[in-house]
């Protein structure tokens, strides 16, 4: 074993090294996803840390049969084995998680001494062990996790606090302007190149700590995030709504935006959702990809077929399809070679499954779920007429029904932004009524209006109990002084 990486080939190969009964980790990797490029620093270290242990690693795109066996649909992925049986797995850059599993599976080198972040004894260089607190900084134990989630920690909101404030304009986006990674981000660079402003930019897939605390301190779910003199102008449709309006040309002016010259602007090329074309390719494979992608309203280019997914990820982005009652077309790339690699320069994205919705390329697995997670990806399919726009009625009975207590109040219930809210939040918590769901009405003015029609009620706060209005503030003061709150929600 000697302490080192060994990469895996085949199937077969990993199989014998499970069978001997040492212990075994198993690294799923990509070479285009960073962390798991940092992850692997931590796990060559861990290696040596631990020589009577095999540490394997798989490119899971490379090696379709070996990551459907694990189900592996995203990257960093860890197996652990042990006797000759999977003991553990392990999903997403979670140093701490990483280390401490190592030790339990390969057995710790102090015993009764957790490894954390790791143990990675003289081996690790300063700069290697940097990355390594960064990394535990950013991913944290469970019980960080919680904490980030309700708020923003001093050093994270300062920092990005500099950020927004480091440009004039600056795009918070997925990948960078010379190579954007999912079609929005790549609408929004157009737009600042069409309106001929310098701007700075910041490739949210390179840090997550910037790209999950981004959403907290902007209270804006989705990327990309354009901001002017620090202040949020907002994502992807409200940057065209104002470019298209002019209005973009107005508020750069009345902040003092320079204007640049048209030979200080960088050529996009004939650019469009992310796709630039190549003279790389020839006049007869463009003609060729260009047909493919705009086959069908929805193209997956994908790995195997819809009903045989030859990849996790092309699995992973299939099943959301699915789940959004999508219907969609698809193309095996590795059935034909030329459309494998010619696709690559085409759409300038290195790997697969490649989405695309009416000929604009949304990106591949990651992107796909977090898209589906935040709710854009209906959104998208809505506004390009693929699915049904939902109507505010149906928006609101999901809303309603997303939680059993659920509040619709002005600010969240760690801000509230009146006093009858305040007062619905306290009294819920008082009552040990503390997982309900919420809504701020103050954020979107479509849901503020319509639920007054939907419920009949004219004031803020509402509060319902599955699905049913149970009143408004008043209603809850009565009912908490009569002792009958917990109960009525509990029925």
């Amino acid at each position: 074993m000697g302490g080192s990486v060994r990469d895996v080939k085949s199937k077969a190969e990993l199989d014998e090294a499970v069978s001997g009964g040492s212990p075994v980790v198993l690294h799923f990797w990509a070479s285009w996803c960073e962390a798991s490029k940092h992850m692997d620093q931590l796990f060559s270290h861990l290696a040596t840390d631990f020589p009577h242990t095999h540490f394997l690693r798989v490119e899971a795109e490379e090696q379709p049969e070996i990551s459907e066996t694990y189900s592996v649909s995203a990257v960093p992925f860890f197996v652990f084995f042990k006797d000759g049986k999977t003991v553990d797995t392990l999903e997403g850059a979670d140093p701490s998680s990483l280390a401490n599993k190592v030790s339990k599976v390969a057995g710790s080198i102090n015993p009764g001494g957790a490894a954390s972040p790791a143990s990675l004894g003289m081996a690790a260089g300063s700069a290697v062990l940097e990355t390594v607190k960064e990394l535990a900084q950013e991913n944290g134990s469970s019980k960080d996790k919680t904490k980030v989630q309700q708020g923003l920690s001093s050093n994270l909101k300062n920092r990005l606090q500099e950020l927004v404030n480091s440009h004039p304009v600056l795009l918070f986006m997925k990948g960078s302007p010379e190579e954007p990674k999912c079609g929005f981000s790549s609408k929004v660079v157009d737009i600042l190149k069409e309106e001929k402003v310098k701007f700075g930019s910041f490739d949210i897939l390179s840090d997550s700590e910037v790209r999950e605390g981004l959403k907290k301190f902007s209270n804006w779910p989705t990327f990309p995030q354009l901001y002017c003199k620090g202040e949020l102008l907002g994502g992807c449709d409200i940057a065209i709504a104002m470019h298209e309006s002019g209005e973009l040309k107005d508020v750069f002016k009345d902040h003092g935006i320079d204007i640049i010259d048209e030979a200080d602007i960088t050529d996009s090329g004939n650019a469009k959702g992310g796709i630039s074309k190549s003279t790389d390719l020839s006049t007869t494979l463009t003609s060729r990809l260009e047909s493919l992608v705009n086959s069908g309203s929805v193209m997956l280019f994908m790995k195997g077929k819809p009903d045989a997914p030859k990849c996790g990820f092309s699995r992973k982005v299939v099943d959301i399809l699915r789940q959004e009652n999508v219907p969609f077309e698809s193309f095996d790339i590795l059935t034909d070679e030329e459309v494998r690699q010619g696709l690559k320069v085409y759409s300038n994205w290195s790997s697969y499954p490649q989405l695309y919705i009416k000929g604009e390329l949304i990106g591949g697995s990651d992107i796909v779920l977090e898209m589906q997670k935040s709710g854009e990806l209906q959104k998208t399919l809505q506004e390009k007429g693929v699915l049904p726009k939902e109507t505010i009625e149906d928006r609101l009975k999901k809303l309603i029904a997303s939680s059993p207590v659920m509040l619709f109040m002005k600010g969240t219930p760690d801000a509230p932004r009146c006093g009858f809210s305040s007062k619905v939040v306290n009294a819920l918590r008082e009552e040990g009524v503390v997982d309900f769901g919420h809504f701020d009405i103050l954020s979107d003015d479509e849901v503020r209006q319509g639920i007054k029609v939907f419920s009949n009620w004219p004031t803020f706060p509402q509060l319902y109990y599955k699905s049913e209005l149970i009143g408004g503030c008043d209603i809850i003061m009565e009912l908490r002084n009569n002792g009958e709150l917990k109960s009525t929600l509990s029925e």
